[in-house]
């Protein structure tokens, strides 16, 4: 899909919000005299880091594509009746005696190949064979030959049995002994063979990791390598030029500081996409923000941050951190002489409390002084925690020249919204958002910048003309951000079906 569903979702509000975003009162401290832009974005998202749900299709060709890296799948033993569960949720013994299935009946997939994989638990130890070698258990750390296990599907895919690295079969012997001894090479899949167990998926990851380990580093290069050139071109930074916008906020993930060789099963060829993209927004007056989107460890979990499994490793030690600071370095040292630089974010949506205020600090104060190496002149921006006070690094952001706060404000992803009436959305807007963006925009405290917005929401049966008051309430709150906004994202899923604004 093109960004011309975006034009048509801004261009009736541009026209008022460029009046607006000039005239509104702010707090003392703006962009500097040497760089007055206030920044109307658009986030280029889907394109240099994978969002399957912005282009599902990318995803079509991979065999087994629903069991990809991180994959929740939940266990039903045909003949207990109960569900297979890592016993105190990992750490000890398999057992297959849960009426119900929750977090210690849930097993993530580490994916090796399209049939064989590694099993996860819910304490992070990996599934496999005991010392014995015939009970199965969760008391790796890491994976080895042990925990390496082939799952085999029925017809329909609603039925498998899991072959063990010793040949056998993993079978529910007992409500309370889960071995790997079944040898009967063929099944009728039927309720009377404990090897066999009802499959249910219950979740599932559909990032960077997945797509690449899902086809493989070979096959998915010329996948990624023609997205990067087909996704986003240069009549899009015209289109986003003409549209009234003056920047774009570009998501990177840490690998490509490794271009054009990064550690599997990532892509080389994406450095080349934003050696392009500098210059198409040079050609069109169109200032960049690298938004370091996904950062080494994975620092929320989410599948836009690369994550494999869903775990939030980023962070956790000096190594994590310094590798972390390494791409930043690499990215200024890049970048820090075009005329298009403006801005360089840190990274993206760090998560509470898997990442630490402590942790964040460290880091930030590290990156800010790798960007400063290269380039006096660039914003640094510095992202608020997710499912953190808004408030928390107000004072420490302060301490630097040419800081920028980010704050996210989406009205999705939470059960609060989905029961708000389409004004209902309008007022938390215009109350709580705005209540909001004033407590962090203070004096001589740092700029903020509202990094990704959209006019989507969870409304049901909502009018054009609703679409264009939602749309226009966050412009008219957004615009008082004394950096600006970005919106997100140009090319997003469905976004025509959702507004057509004229």
């Amino acid at each position: 899909m093109r960004g011309n569903s975006l034009l048509q979702c801004l261009s009736l509000v541009l026209i008022c919000s460029c009046l607006v975003s000039f005239s509104c009162a702010r707090p003392a401290r703006l962009l500097s005299s040497s760089n007055s832009l206030h920044v109307k974005a658009v986030n280029l998202g889907g394109w240099l880091v994978t969002e399957g749900w912005i282009k599902p299709s990318l995803f079509d060709d991979i065999v087994n594509k629903d069991l990809l890296d991180g994959t929740q799948i939940q266990l039903k033993s045909v003949t207990q009746q109960m569900y297979l569960a890592a016993e105190s949720g990992g750490g000890t013994i398999l057992v297959a005696n849960r009426t119900s299935a929750s977090g210690w009946e849930t097993f993530k997939l580490w994916r090796i190949d399209e049939s064989t994989f590694n099993f996860r638990v819910f304490n992070w130890q990996f599934v496999g064979l005991s010392s014995d070698g015939i009970q199965i258990v969760a008391t790796a750390t890491s994976p080895s030959t042990s925990e390496t296990l082939q799952i085999i599907r029925n017809s329909d895919k609603s039925r498998v049995r899991i072959r063990a690295p010793n040949g056998s079969f993993i079978q529910a012997k007992t409500a309370v002994s889960v071995t790997a001894d079944y040898t009967e090479e063929s099944t009728s899949w039927g309720d009377d063979d404990p090897s066999v167990f009802e499959i249910k998926s219950v979740g599932q990851l559909q990032g960077e990791f997945q797509i690449t380990n899902g086809y493989g580093t070979e096959a998915a290069t010329p996948i990624l390598r023609n997205h990067w050139s087909t996704y986003i071109v240069e009549d899009d930074f015209r289109s986003i030029a003409s549209s009234g916008l003056n920047a774009v906020r570009i998501p990177v993930g840490w690998w490509i500081a490794s271009d054009p060789n990064p550690p599997k099963p990532f892509v080389g060829g994406s450095l080349q996409a934003l050696d392009n993209a500098f210059t198409w927004a040079e050609k069109y007056n169109l200032k960049v923000i690298m938004d370091l989107h996904a950062a080494p460890g994975s620092q929320n979990g989410f599948e836009h941050s690369a994550s494999r499994d869903g775990k939030q490793e980023w962070g956790t030690t000096d190594e994590n951190i310094k590798q972390t600071v390494n791409v930043i370095d690499f990215l200024a040292s890049r970048y820090a002489k075009r005329r298009g630089l403006l801005a360089i974010e840190l990274i993206n949506e760090p998560l509470a409390p898997g990442a630490t205020l402590d942790s964040l600090k460290k880091y930030y104060r590290a990156g800010y002084n790798a960007v400063r190496k290269h380039t006096p002149n660039a914003y640094v921006i510095m992202s608020n925690r997710l499912s953190a006070q808004s408030t928390e690094l107000l004072q420490f952001a302060s301490g630097f020249q040419k800081s920028v706060l980010d704050v996210h404000y989406y009205n999705l992803f939470s059960s609060v919204f989905t029961s708000m009436t389409v004004q209902e959305n309008i007022d938390y807007i215009n109350n709580n958002r705005s209540t909001d963006l004033s407590t962090v925009s203070v004096a001589n405290g740092p700029l903020v910048f509202v990094g990704e917005w959209t006019a989507e929401w969870d409304v049901n049966g909502a009018a054009k003309e609703d679409y264009q008051r939602f749309a226009q309430a966050q412009l008219d709150v957004y615009g008082r951000a004394t950096f600006g906004w970005a919106y997100w994202t140009w090319q997003n899923l469905g976004v025509d079906d959702l507004i057509t604004l004229k």
